[in-house]
């Protein structure tokens, strides 16, 4: 049976399938010349198979590749974990020979909640951010669905983010300073955690940054009919992820927006938001919902919805005009919220 013919309603009508929107040419040949691999969608069956292919093959910088002959300082820390669950490792980095507490971006890798490790996305996040920003980056490696499901992975980042804030001192960091962000699956952990915070009375944020964030288990948006079979994450691919982090819990009725951000009754309360996603993509409708929900709960949101743009474009086609347009906006909400704060 296709996982997504059989998937729990979200209330109300259910989305007409119409016809995706168009690639941006630039991005669409990209994808082409990628070739099918692309866009194998992740199911139930190959789960395990695409986890052993990830972890051997997606980057894993150690620390000293993370220095760069001195540009950076980069350390491996074991902190506590939630109750009664294993330690959390955090990777920090920072550029070197810049005095001051500097502030923090609290990062939180993608894939899903299925694959991805803390040390790949550090050395793009230091050479576009924190060099040219004066950021310390803090990378945390949650655990993996489905050896751990729900709550794990957002617990594993809160855990991370209350020793950060105890320790800014000895990380040389600004408490105040402190933004959380992630894409797709770590947008979506980011988002969560914002939440977390809020209803803890935890550390506060200066803002969130949230990247083709996933946010919605249920996973019956229009964009996600009209990607279907065609984005690089779509419908099969984001239901397998989401039965291996939920388990008996997918789709109900009751679960937390802990869990799924999108099933937030109150979005008050949150730090600046800053969201952007892919007109062609599977979470543009839930990404646009979620900013839409902040602004009616007089909250602050960017929202950047890049024409033509599939899931992880940017990472896809770094080179493309309007990959370097989205990391440019990044970079400028960044530089304002560090201003503000």
């Amino acid at each position: 049976m296709d996982l997504a013919d059989d998937l729990p309603a979200r209330p109300g009508p259910v989305p007409t399938p119409r016809q995706a929107p168009s690639l941006d040419p630039e991005l669409a040949a990209v994808l082409e010349g990628l070739g099918p691999a692309a866009r194998e969608p992740v199911t139930p069956e190959n789960l395990a198979a695409r986890q052993e292919r990830d972890a051997a093959a997606r980057p894993r910088p150690t620390v000293r590749q993370l220095r760069d002959g001195g540009r950076f300082e980069a350390e491996e820390l074991r902190v506590p974990g939630p109750p009664n669950a294993p330690d959390v490792t955090l990777v920090a980095a920072r550029p070197a020979r810049i005095t001051g507490p500097l502030p923090l971006l609290y990062y939180l890798h993608g894939g899903g909640m299925i694959t991805g490790n803390a040390w790949s996305v550090l050395p793009r996040i230091l050479r576009e951010w924190a060099e040219p920003l004066g950021l310390a980056v803090v990378s945390a490696e949650y655990r993996l669905a489905p050896g751990a499901r729900y709550p794990a992975a957002v617990e594993d980042c809160y855990a991370g983010l209350l020793w950060v804030a105890a320790h800014a001192a000895d990380l040389g960091v600004d408490p105040d300073r402190i933004v959380i962000g992630g894409k797709s699956a770590g947008g979506g952990l980011a988002a969560a955690l914002a939440l977390l915070a809020r209803d803890r009375r935890g550390p506060r944020p200066a803002g969130q940054l949230l990247l083709c964030p996933m946010l919605d288990d249920r996973n019956d948006t229009v964009s996600g009919h009209q990607s279907a079979g065609i984005d690089t994450w779509d419908r099969i691919s984001n239901a397998t992820a989401w039965q291996a982090l939920l388990g008996d819990r997918y789709g109900a009725a009751d679960l937390p927006a802990y869990a799924a951000p999108a099933r937030a009754a109150d979005l008050s309360g949150l730090p600046p938001a800053y969201l952007d996603v892919g007109s062609a993509e599977t979470l543009r409708d839930e990404a646009v919902a979620y900013a839409q929900g902040i602004w009616q709960a007089g909250g602050q949101a960017e929202l950047h919805v890049w024409p033509g743009a599939f899931h992880g474009f940017d990472t896809l086609a770094p080179a493309a005009a309007l990959s370097r347009d989205a990391r440019g906006a990044r970079t400028r909400w960044l530089r304002r919220v560090l201003a503000r704060t």
